[in-house]
């Protein structure tokens, strides 16, 4: 067994830590240094994945393929904790993780908010990232580094490390963690190693070796000096500033689109006719006057508002992934605090109710671990989507911030906040003409505002178009549905047209409006938990004001006693008798709809016995680490398998020499070195000295490994002209299994196996 040098040993302490200060850069996007726990375990799986395959004399190939396993074997209570069997074995769902993490989880960091919690395997990233590094520059530490010491070598070591660095900003975000001391940290480490090494190799005597450490030292001194000298005054002074940082997630367009899903207004009237008595969820700790959210629409078409999609505007934030925790609002006065909890019966959607902007949201019913990747969240909205849908029993946590809704006072000097939002389209002249109309001549935005909310709240009517309503509404808000709204004798709609109304408005003043969906359920005072129901459904306007945020505008009426409209009957003109056709009679086929008759009970019942699926995952969880180890060893027994027979194949006298090639290649599988230049006797004498010197056989008797008589009856097979008969070739074969077999016992049982993972091939 190898030993590993003092120097190598010095290497790769300072290659872990210039691995560790590069991924330290990755701090912005986690938030915190929870992800040190996987990076950390990444550096010592991969190094010691590394010395342990120089140890045991492995090739570089079966190192991988041992690193390779060690990282899914080990990686599992780092990475994934919630997923692992008895907190360290790892289950079928880590096992996928770490390997989708390894693959794609590059790509999602970029689209995830920070900070960044989710998918579950997210963690996998630095893991993977430091375990890549740690594996490749330990392998060229103790395997490469050692052959040839110059600066040139010494110095592609450390293209690992810096790849590091580069990665921890380019995912990460505008706001650099540290990054001026991490730099010169990682610059004087580099530099001061890389002077330190130089001349290594250089061979004097005692006095010409304590001038050249002094000399070492006194360099080392001037290049620490230099590199803090130039990273404090020069670095700062030539630094950008954070908007001109790049960084990858900046150049990506967040890929959930929420135009994939209907716009949750055109459903307003679902609630209030088909599920107005229905509970569609409970939640607990609500405040009286508290609404609940569910979904912003800022982009209208003529046929309805509905959700911008990614990079529409400034307002729409994208409905990035994201974790527990949830980003912060880019304009928001937050007020008091709200933690509640949802537990959803009736309602099924893709949207989430919520109150305010979440700071936390956590998901806690079954199957919450594996739906955590389809959290997406729109902090400039506050409204979040979980795009594998909400259903019956979904149970989720929120932690958020109320808006703080100032009085018309103190908005009186306030300028609406200047927001690019995407333009309404086919907007009809009356609304454009009402909204001026009820605007007036208000000079400030709050009165313009309050004037049109007023209007509409004082000329219009509430019906929903339930057959209790004194005058029937239609449903929708397009532009002919608004049209009918203003030219009516009465005014008669319900939330979805006043507020779809109002927000074109203001939009037609020049102002940036939202139209926002929820519920308004009646909260009494000490009340735990609220059911809310269809008819709880409500609809407002939202106006961004500067350093304020988005305040609130309900243009709803509260009348229900709309006018009937008076339609003068026409006068009856007698008109001449005319024949009519028999009745059709009506098919009775045609009154029947087809039912879908679902037999799936029948085919489950015709099924045999299913096997559960503990068992399928206690299966895998077992089975995919041996796969990795027996696998390898599986195919290097087949190759060895297939070696041996083609050699046999071969005529008489070159089949008695490649009985020794086979054996001289079973003592290297088995950790011998045979030179790669040299005869048969001499090849059997230097490898009967190596097993003395190892320990396989006693000094007293050097000879028992019989190699040396087996070398010189093959060379007396091949040089003696004679034709070989194929008994002396059965009998060098045996000879030389024999003698494998001998040195296979004695070596011992480690290198017994790990020689099942080697197939050399002779020169």
């Amino acid at each position: 067994m190898n030993r590993i040098p003092r120097t190598a040993v010095t290497d790769l302490v300072v290659l872990s830590v210039l691995s560790l200060l590069a991924i330290l850069g990755y701090e912005t996007s986690f938030g915190d240094l929870d992800f040190l726990v996987a990076a950390l375990a990444g550096l010592v799986v991969g190094t010691l994945a590394a010395v342990l395959g120089t140890l045991l004399r492995l090739g570089v190939l079966t190192t991988v393929v041992l690193g390779l396993a060690m990282y899914f074997v080990l990686g599992t209570p780092f990475t994934m904790p919630d997923s692992a069997i008895f907190v360290v074995l790892p289950s079928l769902t880590s096992l996928a993780g770490l390997a989708i993490g390894a693959v794609y989880g590059w790509a999602d960091i970029l689209t995830i908010g920070t900070p960044v919690e989710a998918p579950y395997y997210v963690a996998v990233v630095p893991y993977v990232a430091a375990w890549a590094v740690a594996l490749a520059g330990s392998m060229l530490v103790l395997r490469w580094l050692p052959r040839r010491r110059t600066v040139v070598r010494s110095a592609v070591i450390l293209i690992g490390p810096v790849l590091l660095f580069v990665s921890g900003i380019l995912l990460g975000t505008d706001e650099a963690f540290y990054a001026g001391v991490r730099g010169v940290a990682f610059a004087v480490i580099a530099l001061v190693w890389l002077a330190w090494r130089r001349g290594s190799d250089v061979e004097t005597d005692a006095a010409g070796a304590r001038r050249l450490r002094n000399q070492k030292l006194r360099g080392s001194a001037v290049v620490v000096a230099g590199a803090v000298a130039i990273g404090a005054v020069a670095g700062l002074a030539v630094a950008p500033v954070a908007p001109e940082r790049f960084v990858l997630r900046d150049q990506v367009v967040p890929p959930f689109d929420p135009l994939e899903f209907a716009s949750p207004l055109a459903g307003f009237r679902n609630y209030t006719k088909d599920l107005a008595e229905e509970p569609l969820f409970t939640i607990t700790g609500l405040e009286p006057g508290d609404t609940v959210r569910l979904a912003t629409m800022n982009s209208y078409t003529g046929r309805l508002w509905n959700v911008a999609g990614p990079g529409d505007s400034d307002d729409d934030g994208g409905y990035a992934i994201t974790g527990q925790t949830l980003p912060r609002p880019p304009l928001a006065e937050l007020g008091s605090s709200r933690s509640i909890e949802v537990e959803v019966a009736g309602y099924d959607d893709v949207w989430l109710p919520t109150v305010g902007y979440g700071s936390e949201l956590r998901l806690e019913d079954a199957g919450s671990t594996e739906r955590e990747g389809d959290l997406r969240y729109n902090a400039a909205a506050g409204t979040a989507v979980l795009t594998s849908g909400i259903g019956e029993g979904t149970r989720y946590r929120l932690d958020a911030d109320t808006q703080v809704e100032p009085s018309d006072e103190d908005l009186a000097d306030v300028p609406i906040a200047s927001i690019e939002l995407p333009p309404v389209e086919n907007v009809p002249d009356v609304v454009t003409a009402k909204g001026a109309e009820y605007a007036g001549d208000a000079a400030t935005p709050i009165e313009q505002l309050r004037n049109i909310e007023r209007g509409l709240k004082t000329n219009g009517f509430l019906s929903h178009g339930l057959a209790s309503d004194s005058v029937a509404s239609r449903a929708g808000h397009g532009a002919d549905r608004l049209i009918e709204l203003f030219t009516r004798s009465s005014m008669v709609g319900d939330e979805e047209q006043y507020a779809a109304a109002m927000a074109l408005m203001v939009r037609q003043l020049g102002y940036p409006a939202r139209v926002v969906m929820g519920f308004a359920p009646e909260i009494g005072e000490d009340q735990e938990s609220v059911e809310v129901l269809g008819e709880d459904v409500t609809a407002w306007v939202e106006v961004p004001f500067e350093g304020v945020g988005w305040v609130s505008f309900r243009p709803t009426p509260d009348e229900v006693d709309a006018p009937q409209e008076q339609t003068p009957k026409p006068k009856s003109e007698p008109q001449p008798q005319v024949r009519q056709p028999p009745r059709a009679e009506a098919v009775e086929d045609d009154l029947l709809s087809t039912v879908e008759i679902d037999d799936t009970d029948d085919e489950d019942k015709d099924r045999p016995f299913k096997v559960p699926g503990w068992v399928w995952v206690a299966t895998a969880s077992l089975g995919i680490p041996l796969a990795i180890v027996f696998l390898p060893m599986l195919f290097v027994a087949m190759a060895k398998e297939r070696r041996r027979r083609k050699r046999r194949s071969r005529e008489n006298e070159i089949a008695a020499a490649a009985a020794w090639d086979e054996l001289i290649d079973r003592y290297a599988e088995l950790g011998f070195e045979p030179p790669e230049r040299s005869s048969r006797l001499q090849t059997a004498r230097a490898l009967e000295r190596q097993a003395v010197e190892q320990g396989v056989v006693s000094t007293a008797d050097p000879g028992a490994l019989r190699l040396t008589s087996l070398a010189a009856s093959v060379d007396r097979d091949v040089f003696d002209g004679q034709q070989v008969a194929s008994e002396t070739v059965v009998k060098r074969w045996s000879e030389a299994d024999a003698a494998a077999a001998a040195v296979t016992a004695a070596v011992g049982r480690s290198r017994r196996l790990i020689a099942r993972y080697r197939m050399h091939r002779r020169r």
